[in-house]
């Protein structure tokens, strides 16, 4: 190891193999740590994509420092989140000296998916003379304008847009999950030099060779529907809007005298209102359950015979995508069916399954019955594809080492 590294990771929305998404952060300073760095992630002590919420306001996790600073709860994405928001950063910026006399550190990452944190993170790096570093999980203000359609006058999406070029021209190094957004970047001002590539992955230590058990409901129903020979399609994800459920449940209406049977595991603002449509129009091939432990996961996808991922159809994707659960469904040895049209598709990269337009029931109906169609065998063969792709290219054992090298 060349030097020792004191690294600041900023993360509003942190967390860890307790407390759930993101799991990111951890993952990654977990490696660094490992390799005898010190990382501190600073995170809100209130985030919604969190399992439970942190109890303390420090603690230590795999040698990794975690300081959880008290912010106010909120729903959804109105002003309860800019609340929570502003109050994290608010906290940050009057920590400031205190961090850099308490961790002093050599690097300072701002990754909090918003871009506004690069202001605190630029503020910390300066007092401590360190290198900077914007991490890019979603481009902002693009994500919230061509997604949910706020203009360009907006005053958030000014400010986000002020804060997005700030962190290309002041960032010694920028690092993106998603692969094509060297032009896009460039456009706002970042010399290409400073850009690399470290996309999402996993760990190999959450894929034993035994796993855990999957128990309870779900193992008996899956057992079920093994018995009578139907043909598995799973979904274990955020139930919403991004994730193009109501495509798979047309879908599923197409294929109601098929012998195929859906099962979709996860939570998510759009859960409720897809367990009444399914209950409304008597899809029978349907069920739907409650989120399972991370340990159960890849005992769970074992079971799948076709793995489904969609997406919407926006012109956003362009820049690429960065899919957790698609790098577990590919972990899993899982046939994919992916429903997209973005700048990358590890799908197609992989060959570990079919890709098939968005927004469109009557593809992915007949993308289901294509891959049905192959033989089990075949179907195992995509899979162990899928699997050798992200072992060579996506396990955080490899993309920390990455991101260490980017910072170099």
């Amino acid at each position: 190891m060349a030097r020792r590294l004191n690294i600041i990771y900023l993360n509003h929305y942190a967390g860890s193999l307790s407390l759930g998404m993101e799991y990111r952060p951890y993952y990654l300073a977990r490696e660094w740590v490992r390799a005898g760095h010190e990382v501190t992630i600073v995170a809100a002590d209130f985030s919604h994509v969190r399992a439970r919420q942190p109890r303390k306001a420090r603690e230590e996790v795999d040698g990794i420092a975690y300081r959880w600073l008290p912010t106010p709860a909120y729903q959804g994405n109105g002003l309860g989140r800019i609340k929570n928001i502003w109050s994290f950063l608010h906290q940050v910026w009057r920590m400031a000296p205190s961090l850099v006399v308490e961790c002093k550190p050599n690097v300072v990452i701002a990754s909090s998916t918003y871009p506004m944190d690069i202001w605190v993170a630029r503020r910390i790096a300066r007092l401590a003379n360190a290198k900077l570093v914007y991490e890019v999980h979603d481009l902002w203000p693009a994500s919230p304008m061509e997604l949910s359609g706020m203009p360009w006058w907006h005053p958030f999406i000014l400010l986000c847009q002020k804060a997005e070029n700030d962190a290309y021209r002041d960032a010694n190094c920028v690092v993106s999950m998603l692969p094509k957004v060297a032009e896009h970047m460039a456009h706002h001002g970042l010399s290409l030099h400073k850009l690399h590539i470290v996309p999402n992955g996993i760990s190999p230590e959450d894929w034993p060779d035994l796993p855990a058990p999957l128990t309870g409901p779900l193992a008996d129903y899956l057992k079920v529907l093994k018995s009578v020979d139907r043909t598995i399609v799973g979904y274990a994800g955020s139930h919403g809007l991004p994730n193009a459920m109501d495509v798979l449940l047309d879908a599923a209406v197409l294929l109601r005298n098929a012998p195929f049977s859906f099962v979709l595991v996860g939570s998510g603002h759009e859960k409720a209102r897809l367990a009444q449509r399914v209950q409304s129009e008597g899809l029978n091939n349907v069920a739907l359950f409650d989120p399972i432990p991370k340990t159960q996961i890849p005992a769970l996808l074992a079971q799948f015979d076709i793995a489904y991922i969609g997406w919407q159809r926006t012109p956003l994707y362009r820049f690429g995508i960065a899919p957790n659960k698609l790098m577990d469904y590919m972990m899993a040895g899982c046939a994919v069916l992916h429903s997209v049209e973005a700048g990358n598709d590890p799908v197609a990269e992989a060959n570990c399954g079919l890709t098939v337009t968005p927004e469109s029931p009557q593809a992915v109906a007949q993308g289901l019955r294509q891959l049905a169609a192959a033989t089990p065998q075949q179907r195992r063969d995509m899979g162990q594809r899928g699997r050798a792709f992200v072992l060579a290219h996506h396990t955080y054992p490899v993309l920390a080492q990455q991101f260490l090298e980017a910072m170099a």
